[in-house]
C-alpha cells in the first residue's frame, strides 16, 4: 500500500507540473490520497477510489471536491466511508496477512542460517565430498538464494521507509532486477528439488553401475531456469513493461514462470510415487517373514524424509492455483508462504544435522581437537615440571608420553 501510494504521488506530481497554473480557480494538488487537477470556481471534481484501496478493500466508491472562491472544499464523503470496506472481517484478515508475513520472514531467516551452516560443514569435510552431497549442496544454495531474494524483495516492495521509493529511476531498475533474481532463484529451487528426485530415482532403479556427471544435473538445476528467465525478461520488456513488473495483467510472462514450475512439481510427484513403490518392494524383500509393523515404520520414516526433499507439499495445493473460496485461499497462502518458508530449515536438519555421516565427522573432529588440546596442556605442564626438577623425572616423562601415545592411538 505504501509503495502504491508513493507511485501515485510521483505520477500526480508529474501531471501537475505539465498543467498551467489556474489563476481564476483552484490549482491542482495531491492530498496524500488522490490527485486533483486544477478546476474553475464552482466546478465539482469526482474521482474514483484510489487503486490501492480498491485492491485492498474491493469497494468501488467515489470522492468529490468543489472548487470555491476560498479554495478547495473538504473531500466528500470521507475516504473511510467511500473506499473502505464495511466488512467486519477486514481487521482480522489484515491480521492474518501480517501473521503470514512474520512467519515468512522468520522461516526464511532461520532457513538461511541453518542452510549456510550446512553448506560450510559439507565444504569443510573432505569425507563428505560425493555426488549425493554435491547435489544436496546445490539444493542448499538454491534455498539460501531463494530466502535471500524473498527478504530483499519484501524489503524493497513493502518497506515503510520514505527513502525507499521504487517508482523512480534508478530505483525502479533495482526493483525490477530484484524481481528477476527472485523469480530465477524460486524456479532454480524447484528444479533442484527435481534433480534430487531424478538422482535418487536413478540410484534405486538402475541396476548396473551408472554415474551421471554433475554437469548434467547443474544444467538442469541452474541452466533450464536461466533459459526461461531470459524468455520472461524479453516478454516483460515487449508485452508488459510497467512499474516494477509485479503486476501480471498479461498472462504470457506469468506462464513462463508458473508452467515450468508446475511441470517440475508434477514430474517430482511422479518420481516420489515411483520411489515409494520401489521402497515398498525392497522392504518386503529384506524383511521377508519379519515384523510387519517394523516394515510400515521404516516405510513411514522413509516417506516423511522424502516429502520435504521432493517438495510434495506443493502438490497438495497444486490444483488450487487461484481458489475462489476465501478460506481455501487463506489456507493455501498460510501453507505456501507461512509454513513453506521453513522448508529450507527442515531440509538442512534432515539431510545435514541428522545425517549419520555428518555427525560422525563432527564427533571425529571434536575428539581430535580435544585430544590435541589435552596433549598440548599435558606436555606444557610436564615441561614446567622438568624445568623445576631437572632430569630426575626422566622415567616418569617417558611413561607419561607412552601413555598419551597409547590413548591417542586408541581414540584414532
Amino acid at each position: 500500500l505504501h509503495w502504491e501510494m508513493q507511485r501515485a504521488k510521483t505520477e500526480c506530481q508529474t501531471q501537475l507540473q505539465q498543467q498551467t497554473a489556474n489563476t481564476a480557480g483552484c490549482d491542482g494538488e495531491w492530498d496524500n490520497v488522490s490527485c486533483w487537477r486544477s478546476a474553475a470556481v464552482g466546478e465539482v471534481l469526482i474521482l474514483p477510489c484510489p487503486s490501492p484501496f480498491l485492491l485492498l478493500f474491493g469497494k468501488n466508491g467515489n470522492l468529490s471536491r468543489k472548487c470555491t472562491e476560498s479554495g478547495w472544499s473538504d473531500v466528500y464523503p470521507i475516504i473511510t466511508v467511500a473506499c473502505s470496506s464495511d466488512n467486519t472481517d477486514e481487521p482480522s484478515e489484515l491480521i492474518f496477512y501480517k501473521v503470514v508475513q512474520i512467519l515468512s520472514t522468520l522461516g526464511h531467516s532461520l532457513s538461511l542460517i541453518s542452510l549456510f551452516t550446512s553448506t560450510v560443514i559439507i565444504c569443510l569435510f573432505r569425507r563428505l565430498h560425493c555426488m549425493r552431497n554435491y547435489i544436496h549442496l546445490n539444493l542448499f544454495v538454491s534455498f539460501m538464494l531463494r530466502a535471500a531474494a524473498v527478504l530483499v524483495k519484501d524489503s524493497l516492495l513493502f518497506s515503510e521507509d520514505e527513502t525507499t521509493d521504487c517508482s523512480t529511476q534508478p530505483s525502479l531498475v533495482g526493483c525490477k532486477a530484484s524481481l528477476v533474481f527472485f523469480n530465477y532463484f524460486i524456479m532454480a529451487n524447484f528444479f533442484w528439488l527435481l534433480v534430487e528426485g531424478l538422482y535418487l530415482h536413478t540410484l534405486l532403479l538402475v541396476i548396473h553401475r551408472y554415474s551421471t556427471h554433475l554437469s548434467i544435473y547443474m544444467l538442469i538445476g541452474w541452466g533450464i531456469p536461466f533459459v526461461f528467465m531470459v524468455a520472461w525478461i524479453i516478454c516483460r520488456v515487449n508485452l508488459e513493461d510497467t512499474r516494477c513488473w509485479e503486476v501480471n495483467d498479461n498472462p504470457v510472462p506469468d506462464r513462463l514462470i508458473n508452467w515450468p514450475i508446475m511441470a517440475s512439481i508434477i514430474i517430482n510427484f511422479i518420481l516420489f510415487i515411483s520411489i515409494i513403490r520401489i521402497l515398498v518392494q525392497k522392504l518386503r524383500c529384506t524383511d521377508v517373514g519379519g515384523n510387519e509393523q517394523s516394515q510400515y515404520r521404516r516405510l513411514a520414516k522413509s516417506t516423511l524424509l522424502l516429502i520435504p526433499l521432493f517438495g510434495v507439499n506443493y502438490m497438495v495445493f497444486f490444483y488450487l492455483m487461484e481458489p475462489d473460496d476465501k478460506n481455501m485461499k487463506q489456507i493455501k497462502i498460510f501453507f505456501d508462504l507461512g509454513l513453506g518458508s521453513f522448508q529450507g530449515l527442515i531440509v538442512a536438519v534432515l539431510y545435514c544435522f541428522l545425517n549419520s555421516e555428518v555427525q560422525s565427522e563432527l564427533r571425529r573432529t571434536w575428539r581430535s581437537l580435544s585430544l590435541k588440546r589435552y596433549v598440548r596442556r599435558d606436555y606444557r605442564l610436564h615441561a614446567t615440571s622438568m624445568s623445576r626438577n631437572g632430569v630426575e623425572n626422566q622415567f616418569p616423562r617417558n611413561s607419561r608420553a607412552q601413555s598419551i601415545l597409547q590413548t591417542e592411538t586408541t581414540v584414532l
